[in-house]
């Protein structure tokens, strides 16, 4: 197993996000690899934290890759985060990703979990899938 694949696949995540009919009617081109400083949008879409652990077997190396999108808004209630946050997962969930550096073998939606940001008018939706990747 290798960390070499990460670049890859967060880089063929972006691309599918940022290029997605859907997803850029509801955020337009608000769709980050960091979330944004100063002035913010009233809604985005940005990318967190991964978790990855080996998944090799004796003939092939492998890892899984848990990752956050996230969705933000400053909107008074859900509905719109939760539009984003839909449109999100429909654009990754089994999507054809094709990686500069090994293959992905699947993608899938794990949780969500929508919350209110402590001491801050915010919105979040914290979005978390798993993708199995090989390494060549």
């Amino acid at each position: 197993m290798s960390y070499g694949v990460s670049p890859a696949l967060q880089k063929a995540v972006f691309a599918r996000l940022e290029t997605d009919a859907a997803l850029i009617a509801l955020v337009g081109s608000d769709i980050y690899d960091v979330a944004p400083s100063g002035s913010v949008p009233g809604l985005y879409v940005t990318l967190g934290e991964e978790a990855v652990r080996n998944r090799s077997d004796g003939l092939q190396g492998g890892a899984w890759h848990d990752f956050t999108v996230s969705v933000v808004t400053d909107a008074d209630g859900f509905l719109a985060a939760k539009d984003a946050a839909a449109a999100v997962s429909d654009a990754l969930v089994d999507a054809p990703l094709v990686l500069e550096r090994g293959r992905l073998i699947g993608l899938s939606f794990l949780r969500a979990n929508a919350r209110r940001v402590a001491k801050s008018t915010l919105r979040q939706i914290d979005l978390r899938f798993r993708a199995l990747v090989e390494d060549d």
